[in-house]
């Protein structure tokens, strides 16, 4: 739901709309159920929940309804903006709205009316309730009247259902946009279930955003440890490619993952070695990948979370033998893939159904030479590549001026980038994001779709500040410039940096 707010927002549905409107369709159900001149209590939190509460209680005192508004919590608390815009509306209607605070859990008490509204806390809630807020959901169920949850009984895990310590039980939960699996799973908690449309528009979940890459950015905890958020193994490079592994690598460390080493023949690991002190090298015998590198191999393979294979390989026939048994061990072993470059040229031989989560990043030329020419017009390339990741059981990231993702069930369109992208490289920054994603557990389609964000978006960043006279290794400093703008919200820069109007209307039928 965070997610596709965020996409919401990025494409340019204000925060403060989407509350106006799920405020207003809290009030229009209490109108529509209840006489005027009925008393309605508002229990209100101090962030987006209780923003709902504030626009609901002043829609509710012009339709005429007896409106009191319990803050918990203080008003300065109350920082978020347009929380903060709406409360201040609240604030001004000293006539038709009696507002109190209550901070301290002895200042709540029982609040008999028609009507009781629970705006106190919303759907990203996980541990168990705090003080004032855990007073105010007992002191909300003792008292007598309808009870109506806004988006989510407080105290409800949105995800699980799991009661939190304590929970509102509502006679009707109105929830926003799609149901939650959590109220759903708990109707003696959630009572009667409305879902109402509040704004968001169906392509925040039909194009990629920052809500895409705020899905898959772990957490770093401060007791976080060394291989916790990692171990990708980079095979590639060959007598004539040093820099391609090295770009993957590098890309994802620049995306969080912990350790990353580059399976590559001897010379070309020295070289990549050279390039930087980050880079961990495996020295392979030989000018190029053979079959018996596999047995070398098999142990970094064992104790890695993601694998990367292809960038820079090159064409031998004894490469593609290789590559195909390092598939399959892997596949065996369950370690999620990623293939890019050479690596799909072998897998075009090869083209066997996945056996552990994997993803491929063709562009258009190796995604005919593997699946044959696919249909015009995106619609219809985007159908065309649905069928193809669900018969291989594969996650294709298909790479162009819209990048397709799909794995078969799940579609998305990324727009990001810009034609300063065609230099040679940017595919393999790719590669590293996707796979530093993979490696941090994400599932695959989640994986490739904040990729493709954040790979376009870092390009159009760098566009942003020197034009398209840009370089593969210039993306890698924006890489986590644009991962802390998705994690942190920040949909304003982000759109003036890489959104572009005018996008094909290919949204039809697509879902």
């Amino acid at each position: 739901m965070y997610a596709e707010e965020l996409n919401a927002m990025y494409l340019g549905v204000s925060e403060l709309q989407l509350m106006e409107n799920a405020g207003a369709s809290v009030a229009r159900e209490v109108v529509s159920r209840f006489k005027p001149s009925s008393r309605v209590v508002i229990y209100a939190g101090t962030g987006g929940n209780g923003g709902d509460g504030f626009v609901a209680a002043r829609h509710l005192a012009y339709r005429g309804f007896r409106v009191k508004v319990v803050l918990v919590g203080r008003v300065d608390d109350v920082k978020r903006p347009s929380s903060r815009t709406n409360l201040e509306a609240v604030l001004n209607m000293g006539e038709s709205v009696e507002f109190v605070e209550a901070y301290d859990s002895s200042m709540l008490k029982v609040e008999n009316a028609d009507v009781l509204i629970d705006a106190m806390l919303g759907y990203g809630v996980r541990g168990n309730l705090r003080q004032p807020i855990l007073q105010a959901v007992e002191v909300f169920n003792r008292s007598s009247g309808f009870k109506i949850a806004v988006d989510v009984p407080t105290g409800l895990n949105a995800d699980t259902g799991e009661v939190l310590g304590k929970a509102v039980k509502a006679d009707l939960t109105i929830t926003f946009h799609k149901p939650k699996r959590g109220v759903l799973a708990n109707p003696e908690i959630a009572g009667e279930v409305k879902v109402v449309n509040v704004g968001i528009p169906p392509e925040a979940s039909m194009y990629t955003g920052p809500g895409d890459v705020f899905l898959v950015v772990k957490p770093r905890p401060p007791k976080a440890h060394k291989g916790d958020f990692g171990r990708l193994l980079v095979v590639g490079g060959s007598e004539t490619y040093t820099g391609a592994p090295a770009l993957t690598a590098m890309a994802a460390l620049r995306t969080g993952v912990d350790l990353v080493l580059v399976a590559a023949p001897e010379k070309t690991a020295y070289t990549i070695a050279g390039f930087s002190p980050d880079m961990i090298t495996v020295k392979l015998d030989g000018d190029h990948l053979t079959p018996d590198h596999l047995e070398t191999l098999r142990k970094f393979i064992d104790r890695s979370t993601g694998v990367a294979i292809g960038p820079g390989l090159g064409v031998r026939e004894e490469t593609f033998q290789a590559v195909r048994l390092i598939l399959d061990y892997a596949w065996r072993r369950g370690v999620p893939m990623v293939v890019d470059a050479d690596g799909l040229k072998a897998y075009a031989a090869y083209k066997a159904k996945a056996g552990s989560p994997t993803v491929i990043t063709p562009h258009m030329g190796e995604y005919r030479m593997i699946f044959g020419s696919p249909p015009k017009g995106l619609r219809e390339l985007a159908l065309h590549v649905k069928r193809q990741a669900s018969e291989m059981n594969l996650t294709i990231l298909l790479k162009g001026m819209v990048d397709v993702i799909s794995d078969g069930v799940n579609m998305k369109l990324n727009f990001t980038g810009n034609p300063g992208m065609t230099v040679g490289g940017t595919g393999d920054i790719l590669t590293g994001i996707v796979a530093a994603f993979l490696a941090q557990e994400a599932e695959p389609f989640k994986a490739a779709s904040a990729a493709a964000f954040i790979n376009g978006a870092a390009g159009d960043l760098v566009a942003s500040r020197i034009g398209y006279h840009m370089t593969a290794t210039d993306l890698l400093d924006a890489i986590p410039e644009i991962i802390e703008m998705c994690r942190q919200g920040e949909v304003d820069k982000l759109r003036r940096i890489s959104l572009k109007p005018g996008r094909p209307r290919v949204a039809a039928g697509l879902k």
